[in-house]
């Protein structure tokens, strides 16, 4: 086949507004003519992923103590310049974080938990030889500098060229006005990195918080492309991921955080990171515990219930966990939750030593290093003291005193000593009254959920992980067919490329719904005109085929297009309104030199579309509650432009006068909505939307107002074949292009039945 030119070479290349900077330069680059891969370049810039915005470093430049997969992930952390490595516990943040922030910038700052920040800079000299400082006055020093994140507000964040929160799931923790104030904080410092254990996938404020800290994505924005909100029940309202964003979310997700859990997830060897044996083991203590006023105890029932079982269980909890610590000789982890616990505790055994929040920074860093180093063997504190990034494999024993709720916090504290590096089997025990069973087994089923999450988030980025690794991403997958007959012919396929199939001025009439901007409600693919992020690469994207169009439209004629008013969202727009996505396709055909010829709005039943959408702006109860919320229905309108230049055939249609004057009103009524063809022939189970096809009633009007018999209908976005079906069936030759299988194999089936039917009704 010759190619066809489709940058329009003999026109003006200069920046339209509305348009991505060079677009018709970009429309050039792609013409199959001109040999060029501009349009590959838009597709990639569209693909959901963040680029690299740090710098390249080598093998050489990093620091050999670190193996090769902690070596793999600093210098991808490297490159991308905003990343997070989401790392279990004992995988070695601490010297990956260090030497990302030495080879990123001459001044770097390092925020971590208090307990946390005398270990890294032990680690950093003692493996690294590099000097971190330990900053309290808003002092930085030369070099790497690290603070607590109570001091952060203290330091001028434009002193430092790269910055690390270590432990940074505690921006889930943090109050929303502290964690705003530190994500403004750094806004401006080019290189940030986030290290923290494996998120789970499921906590979506999690990733959402990383996200906007590291200046990738807002969580509105986030949740309006990944996510849709649903009703679990009628009480409930939830979020879960769209059926055609799974794979866009999880390579985004991989784009900028890495998920590991042992190094072969990156495909490396997992020698040195099997963990020994871990053993929970509960023990129950019978209290003898009943609300006052109440003949049984029946259960917990909320926070107050929990705290006054908590309290009354306190003196046969502690007796219990004594017992145990004197029975079983060596170090010893306590972990309490109130102080009462740990004050009796350090009373009952012998040597223990109490590390509380109201003991100076200096005391608690000295206690905790000398647990580490042996000198302390019974160590009682709560979760929020040590039971983030300390590590603690030098002790294999602890006791829960209680238990929360919180399954992170279990998780963390059992994470101290059950790390990689721990040689030893590790022991846990759980010691509750049994009026705190609900807890033990709310905690355990939280645990089953959480694990059978991660390895569902392991599974889903793998694959991209290591793409982005091996710096060697591949494209998604893209199918292309083609079927013809006499009377059509079909074409699968991405319309920017196949439209160059279609000859010039060779379509007398084009007729079709473009989809909308609506992330990943039909298709995963960044070929999908919808799956764009704003206005302007939608008609960025949509251009490329109105420029198409007007090439194989013949001069003088129509094009009818399908459009309505789009809604907005309060979690993706920032309020509920309406966005004139009429308007803007008007000023793109126009920007790309159609001429507008003419519209008309089509009749909507308000209290169908109010059952369909469920929009309060057409509810009943609406009008009672306040109507400055009520609108009209959402009209549809069929917009029609004109190629410039003249008609070389006349248009004769085979329309009766009275047809043309109900049919010349601004209004078209009598189109019933349901007249559409089998939706659930194309429907994919992962669509987030019903097909709406354009009604057949709609279609037949514009055949066959604007078409004569014999002449070609073109549709760029054919669906399921509605547009064609209706020209088969009105003796034109029809002409469509759509990307999807589902929907190119049913459009098959329509246009069979079509064909069908005509060739029935001439025998």
């Amino acid at each position: 086949m010759t190619a066809i030119c489709t940058c329009n070479c003999e026109g003006e290349f200069g920046d339209t507004p509305g348009l991505p900077p060079g677009y018709h330069a970009t429309l050039r680059a792609s013409c199959a003519v001109h040999g060029g891969n501009g349009y590959a370049a838009f597709l990639s810039q569209k693909r959901l992923v963040v680029q690299s915005h740090g710098r390249q470093v080598h093998d050489t430049d990093i620091n050999p103590v670190l193996y090769p997969f902690q070596r793999d992930l600093t210098r991808w952390a490297c490159k991308k310049g905003r990343a997070a490595i989401f790392a279990d516990t004992g995988l070695g943040k601490t010297l990956m974080q260090v030497e990302w922030a030495r080879l990123m910038a001459d001044k770097s700052l390092i925020i971590a938990p208090l307990s946390v920040a005398p270990q890294t800079i032990r680690e950093a000299a003692r493996l690294l030889g590099v000097a971190v400082t330990y900053s309290r006055d808003g002092r930085a020093g030369e070099g790497i500098t690290i603070i607590n994140y109570e001091m952060a507000e203290k330091f001028d964040a434009s002193e430092f060229g790269a910055v690390v929160l270590d432990e940074s799931s505690i921006l889930k923790s943090i109050d929303g006005k502290t964690r705003q104030k530190l994500t403004d904080q750094f806004a401006q410092t080019p290189n940030r990195l986030c290290c923290t254990a494996t998120p789970a996938p499921n906590d979506i404020t999690e990733i959402a918080n990383h996200a906007e800290f590291l200046g990738i994505m807002s969580r509105a924005e986030m949740m309006a492309a990944f996510f849709v909100h649903v009703t679990d029940t009628e009480a409930a309202w939830t979020w879960r991921l769209k059926g055609h964003a799974e794979e866009p979310f999880y390579r985004w997700l991989a784009s900028w955080g890495m998920s590991v859990r042992l190094p072969s997830d990156l495909g490396y060897e997992d020698d040195g990171y099997i963990l020994p044996p871990l053993t929970i083991e509960p023990r129950w203590v019978e209290a003898g515990y009943r609300p006052e006023g109440t003949l049984f105890h029946l259960g917990l029932h909320g926070i107050q219930d929990r705290s006054r079982v908590r309290k009354a269980t306190l003196e046969a909890r502690v007796e219990a966990a004594a017992a145990l610590v004197a029975k079983h000789p060596g170090q010893w982890l306590l972990w309490c939750g109130l102080n009462d616990e740990a004050d009796q505790l350090a009373a009952a055994i012998p040597g223990a030593v109490n590390v509380q929040g109201s003991d100076s920074a200096d005391h608690k860093a000295a206690m905790l290093e000398a647990f580490q180093a042996g000198e302390v063997q019974v160590l009682v504190t709560k979760p929020r003291i040590a039971g983030f990034g300390m590590n603690l494999q030098n002790c294999r024993q602890m006791v829960f005193v209680g238990l929360s709720d919180s399954w992170e916090s279990y998780y963390q504290c059992i994470r101290r000593s059950w790390r990689f590096g721990q040689t030893e089997p590790v022991t846990a025990y759980i010691v509750l009254s049994d009026a705190e069973e609900d807890i033990y087994h709310n905690v355990m089923r939280k645990e089953e959920e959480a694990n059978r999450m991660r390895e569902r988030l392991i599974e889903h980025v793998r694959e991209y992980e290591r793409e982005e690794i091996a710096d060697s991403a591949e494209e998604w997958e893209y199918e292309t067919d083609a079927i013809e007959s006499d009377s059509y012919r079909l074409i699968l396929g991405d319309s920017c490329e196949r439209l160059a199939e279609v000859a010039s001025e060779s379509v007398d009439l084009s007729v079709f719904s473009p989809p909308f901007l609506s992330l990943y409600t039909y298709s995963p693919t960044e070929r999908d005109v919808g799956n764009s992020r704003t206005p302007d690469e939608f008609y960025g994207h949509f251009a490329i085929i109105i420029d198409q169009l007007m090439r194989v439209t013949k001069p003088g004629r129509n094009c009818c297009v399908h459009v309505a008013q789009v809604p907005t969202q309060l979690a993706r727009d920032g309020v509920i309104g309406l966005t004139d996505f009429r308007g803007g396709v008007i000023r793109q055909f126009i920007e790309q030199g159609w001429i507008f010829h003419g519209e008309v709005c089509i009749d909507k039943d308000p209290q169908a579309q109010a059952i369909r959408t469920h929009s309060k702006a057409l509810l009943f109860a609406q009008l009672r509650k306040d109507a400055a919320w009520l609108r009209p229905a959402l009209a549809d309108y069929i917009l029609v432009f004109r190629k410039p230049g003249e008609n070389a055939v006349p248009v004769a249609p085979d329309i009766t006068n009275n047809e043309w004057i109900e049919w010349a009103r601004p209004i078209w009524y009598g189109i019933r909505e349901s007249d559409t063809l089998n939706v659930a022939e194309g429907r994919g189970e992962r669509d987030e939307r019903h097909i709406a096809p354009l009604q057949l009633g709609t279609i037949e009007r514009c055949i066959r107002l604007w078409s004569n018999k014999g002449e070609t209908v073109l549709s760029p976005f054919a669906g399921i074949g509605s547009e064609g079906y209706m020209a088969v069936k009105l003796g034109r030759r029809f002409v469509g292009i759509e990307l999807k299988r589902s929907y190119y194999d049913a459009a098959k089936r329509n246009l069979a039945r079509a064909l069908e039917s005509v060739t029935r009704r001439l025998l």
